[in-house]
């Protein structure tokens, strides 16, 4: 169950006697119910709890749990928080209060959990997963700033960072057919062509920016060349500078965009 907490609740009183400790309801004076609970709203199925206390600071006083409100007249849940279900004459006060019950509740969801929930601000939560790491672990969040946290899985850039010892794998792409054009997806790869005839590469125009580099290297028998698609620029140190070759088998090069569609091809090359 869910315990529900109001900072507008408006002490009442006992319409009715509680004649009996097995009751299950109870009624508060006409018009009252809804300011007791101070605008809080009980989902159905006695999910939710609201903690009043009946014969506030007297040796009567019993802890129950209001599930349900129509009007005034509530459903209630007897004795707890370590308290008895006693009689209660009417006109007895009934008070909202924080039981030992939600303090105790909080103390042991809270310090520490293994995870926490957040809503999304439109849809959604996201879980904070604790790992199971013996020994007492920090976290230390940016202090000082909004900032952002790096995920695993999504895509971002960093800027400014320093990596001390990085270990960086380097992702292959092997082709084995004699014609290949670049994709989004080769950059920052190991493209590996390997055929028994020559393999002509294409690079593509408005795909890689500024910075984006693709290393090819060419395994097989036959010789790897490089060609510009319709409206890029290829510069190199090869013979032809504008559609450069590697020199031999297990030649290799890196592919640098310079600027919008414009490439420089730098390796063994011929």
């Amino acid at each position: 169950m869910t315990s529900k907490f109001s900072s507008t609740s408006v002490e009442t009183t006992l319409q009715s006697a509680i004649t009996t400790s097995g009751a299950t309801s109870m009624t508060v004076a006409t018009g009252t119910g809804t300011a007791l609970l101070g605008g809080v709203t009980l989902a159905a199925g006695n999910v939710d709890v609201f903690t009043v206390a009946i014969d506030v600071d007297t040796i009567n006083e019993e802890i129950v749990f209001i599930t349900d409100q129509t009007g005034d007249t509530m459903t209630i849940v007897r004795g707890r928080a370590g308290t008895s279900a006693v009689t209660h004459s009417a006109g007895a006060s009934v008070k909202h209060v924080l039981s030992s019950y939600d303090l105790n509740n909080f103390q042991a969801t809270v310090p520490p959990v293994a995870s926490l929930a957040f809503s999304g601000s439109t849809s959604g939560t996201t879980t904070v997963q604790a790992t199971a790491i013996a020994g007492t672990n920090t976290l230390t969040l940016p202090p000082t700033s909004n900032d952002t946290l790096v995920g695993l899985a999504a895509t971002q850039t960093l800027t400014n960072k320093t990596l001390t010892a990085p270990k960086v794998n380097l992702a292959l792409n092997a082709q084995t057919g004699t014609t290949y054009t670049l994709v989004a997806a080769d950059s920052g790869k190991l493209v590996t062509s390997s055929n028994a005839s020559a393999v002509v590469i294409t690079i593509p125009p408005s795909i890689f920016g500024a910075g984006e580099q693709i290393n090819v290297q060419s395994i097989g028998a036959g010789l790897t060349s490089f060609v510009a698609g319709v409206g890029v620029t290829i510069t190199s140190t090869g013979a032809t500078s504008a559609a450069p070759v590697l020199r031999a088998q297990h030649s290799a090069c890196t592919i640098v965009c310079t600027a919008s569609n414009t490439f420089t091809v730098i390796g063994d090359l011929v």
